[in-house]
C-alpha cells in the first residue's frame, strides 16, 4: 500500500532523526522534499501547498527547536497533519439510522469496481447483522444484472430480480416495495456507470436519488487513478450531494493522491477502502491507521479485528490449551494457517506488524506466497493421522511417500518440517513473554521464525 510513497518518506524521516539540533533551515529542506514527495505521489498541489505551511508552521515553533528530540517532534507533526488532511477524528459511520428499508445508493465509473464493492459492502452489513438488498440498477453494460448476482450468490446476499429491458428509476422503486414487504433493512443500489461523467447519466443518477431517497449516496472511485479520482468525486458531487467515497484497489500500485486529496477537495469523507479482489477484502477507513501504515507504523487495531473477525474463540481456547500441554501439532498447525489466510494476503497481515513492514522489503520476496500456502497444506493432507499428531516418527521413507503424495520434492517435505519445529519453539517463547512481549517477539520473527 503506497510503497513508492512510503519508502520516500522513511528516507526523509531517517534525515530528520538523525539531526542532534534542528534549525529552520533544516526543516525548511525536509519539507521541500516532502512536497516533491507529495507531489510525485499525485496529490493535489492546493492540498500540498496548505498542508506544508501548516506542519511549518507548527515545526518552528520554540517547544520543537529546542527540544531533546526535534526530528521525532517533526515527523509526529507530519503524521498528525496527514491524519487531520484525510479527516481524522470525524465519525465516517454509514448513517443508517432510520426507518427501514434505508437506501444506499452506489455511483462511479466503469472499471472502478462499483459492482464488486456493492457485494462487499452487502456482506459487511450482513456480519453487522444487518439484511441487505441487493439492487442491479446498471440496464446498459453487458451482463452487469449477472455479475451482481453471481456476486450476491457468492456472498449469500438476496438479489433483486431486475430485467435489462426495464427503466432504472423503475427498478429501484420497485426494488424497494419489495424491500419493505420482504424485511430487508437496507437496499444497496448498483447504478449505472460510463467511461467518463455525461448529462444522460447524471439525469438518470438524479432521478435514482428523487426516487430512491438514500441515506447514503457513496461515489465508488479507482485509487490507481490519483488525481483523476479526486476531479471524478468532485463531478459527481456537484450533482449528487455524495456522502463518502469507497476508494478500490489501494492493494494495488497506487500512488496516495486520491487518498490523501478526496476529503481536502471534496469534503466529502473516505468511507471504506477496498483492498484486493475477494469479497471480504474491505476496510473501514480510519485515517490514523492508513497514515500510520504509510509512515511505517504498522496498524495493530486493524490487525486485531481482523483476527478477532476469523477466529473461533472455542477454538482458540482449545489450542492455548494445547500450547500448554505442548501438544500443538501439524493439524493445528494447518487450522492457524488457513485462519491467518482468511485475515488476508500474508503481506498485507505482516504490514500491520510494527517494523515487519520494512523487515520483509529487506527480505526481498523471500516471505512466503499464496502458492507455497497451499503447498503446505497439500503437503499436510499427504500425511497419516499419526504423522499428523507426532511429526517425529516421519522417517526418511515417509517423506519420500508424502512429498509423492502431495506432488512436492522431499526437500520442501524437510522445510516444512523444520519451520514446524521452529514455530512451536516461538510459540513456546510467546507463551512465556505474554501479551505484552507478544508483538516484540513477533517483530523479531524472521523468515525461517515464521509459521509456515
Amino acid at each position: 500500500m503506497f510503497d513508492s510513497l512510503s519508502d520516500k518518506l522513511d528516507s526523509i524521516f531517517k534525515k530528520l532523526r538523525g539531526q542532534g539540533v534542528m534549525t529552520e533551515d533544516n526543516i525548511k529542506d525536509a519539507l521541500r522534499e516532502v512536497r516533491l514527495v507529495l507531489l510525485e505521489a499525485d496529490v493535489n498541489f492546493k492540498v500540498v501547498r496548505d498542508f506544508v505551511e501548516k506542519v511549518r508552521n507548527r515545526a518552528v515553533g520554540s517547544q520543537v527547536l529546542q527540544s531533546l528530540a526535534p526530528g521525532q517532534q517533526v515527523i509526529k507533526i507530519v503524521h498528525d497533519e496527514l491524519v487531520a488532511l484525510m479527516g481524522g477524528g470525524e465519525d465516517n459511520s454509514l448513517d443508517l439510522a432510520a426507518k427501514p428499508p434505508v437506501s444506499v445508493m452506489m455511483v462511479g465509473l466503469q472499471g472502478s469496481g462499483k459492482t464488486t464493492t456493492c457485494g462487499k459492502l452487502a456482506k459487511y452489513l450482513k456480519a453487522q447483522r444487518r439484511r441487505p438488498l441487493l439492487v442491479p440498477a446498471d440496464v446498459y453494460r453487458p451482463a452487469a444484472i449477472d455479475q451482481l448476482k453471481t456476486v450476491g450468490q457468492q456472498v449469500g446476499i438476496e438479489v433483486y430480480d431486475s430485467k435489462a429491458t426495464q427503466d432504472p428509476v423503475d427498478i429501484c422503486r420497485d426494488a424497494l416495495r419489495y424491500a419493505e414487504l420482504s424485511g430487508f433493512d437496507t437496499v444497496i443500489f448498483d447504478t449505472a456507470g460510463r467511461l467518463q461523467i455525461d448529462e444522460e447519466l447524471m439525469e438518470e443518477l438524479v432521478r435514482i436519488k428523487e426516487t430512491a431517497d438514500p441515506r447514503e449516496i457513496l461515489l465508488v472511485a479507482d485509487a490507481m487513478t490519483g488525481q483523476e479520482a479526486v476531479n471524478v468525486a468532485t463531478g459527481f458531487d456537484a450533482r449528487l450531494d455524495l456522502s463518502g467515497v469507497v476508494l478500490t484497489k489501494l492493494d494495488g500500485d497506487a500512488k496516495g493522491g486520491a487518498a490523501l486529496s478526496i476529503k481536502a477537495v471534496t469534503g466529502k469523507p473516505v468511507k471504506f477502502v477496498g483492498l484486493g479482489e475477494k469479497l471480504d477484502a474491505i476496510e473501514v477507513f480510519y485515517a490514523d491507521r492508513l497514515v500510520s501504515r504509510i509512515l511505517g507504523m504498522g496498524d495493530v487495531l486493524t490487525l486485531i479485528e481482523k483476527a478477532q473477525s476469523v477466529i473461533d474463540v472455542k477454538e482458540a481456547e482449545k489450542l492455548q490449551q494445547k500450547l500448554r500441554k505442548n501438544e500443538f501439532t501439524l493439524d493445528d498447525f494447518k487450522s492457524q494457517m488457513q485462519q491467518i489466510k482468511k485475515m488476508g494476503s500474508i503481506e498485507s497481515i505482516m504490514g500491520m506488524i510494527p517494523g515487519m513492514g520494512k523487515m520483509m522489503k529487506q527480505m526481498q520476496g523471500a516471505q512466503p506466497s499464496e502458492k507455497e500456502l497451499k503447498r503446505i497444506e497439500a503437503i499436510i493432507d499427504s500425511m497419516t493421522q499419526a504423522e499428523r499428531t507426532n511429526h517425529s516418527i516421519i522417517n526418511g521413507s515417509r517423506r519420500i511417500r508424502i512429498a509423492k503424495g502431495s506432488g512436492t520434492t522431499v526437500q520442501e517435505v524437510n522445510q516444512l518440517l523444520k519451520r514446524f519445529t521452529e514455530a512451536q519453539k516461538v510459540v513456546k517463547q510467546l507463551q512465556k513473554l505474554g501479551a505484552k512481549g507478544m508483538l516484540r517477539g513477533m517483530g523479531k520473527m524472521g523468515r525461517g521464525m515464521l509459521p509456515f
